[in-house]
């Protein structure tokens, strides 16, 4: 035998010894007896008894004509100081000279009042604050170079200009009533 020959021959049963002892490490099968775990699933829960709810069948109230106007509902304000702000927030319109409308869209057409545009964007904070204490419904805007206040949005106009009278009244601020956008 030469020694070529010879070195595998010592190589096959190295390789054939220790095939014989990993195999059974191996293939014992814990592995696959493992993967049969024992269901942690909890039996269904028992149905419950099921009820018979008789429908109430009263007749409705008759809208062909319209209601009487009934009188204005009475609201506590729990604070003293809190009464003008919110009889001011509340403005008097006829609904049916300024009613809301819809866009091509489909949308209702909203109004909002910009009432002032600042570069420092503390001032427009401020000027929230101030409007928010006082019981008015107040947003900001960023824009590219400005910050801009804007009170509303309200979906009739006549709302926003009487709102805007006061504002300038009270505040000296001269605002504009611009179609209300969520951009």
């Amino acid at each position: 035998m030469t020694e070529v020959q010879k070195k595998r021959l010592v190589g096959a049963v190295a390789i054939l010894v220790s095939a014989i002892i990993l195999f059974p490490l191996l293939l014992d099968g814990t592995g696959y007896r493992e993967r049969h775990l024992q269901d942690r699933i909890p039996p269904a829960p028992a149905m419950p008894a099921l009820v018979d709810i008789e429908p109430n069948r009263s007749a409705l109230p008759d809208t062909a004509e319209p209601a009487s106007p009934a009188a204005p509902a009475v609201v506590k304000v729990p604070a003293p100081a809190l009464r003008p702000a919110i009889v001011q927030a509340q403005p008097s319109i006829d609904a049916t000279q300024d009613t809301p409308a819809l866009d091509q869209q489909q949308v209702p057409v909203a109004w909002t009042l910009q009432l002032a545009s600042f570069r420092d964007e503390a001032n427009a904070r401020s000027l929230r604050k101030e409007l928010v204490a006082a019981g008015y419904k107040v947003y900001i805007r960023h824009g590219p170079n400005m910050v801009r206040v804007f009170v509303g949005p309200d979906l009739q106009r006549s709302r926003l200009e009487q709102l805007q009278a006061r504002l300038k009244r009270d505040y000296s601020l001269d605002g504009m009533i611009v179609r209300f956008t969520t951009q």
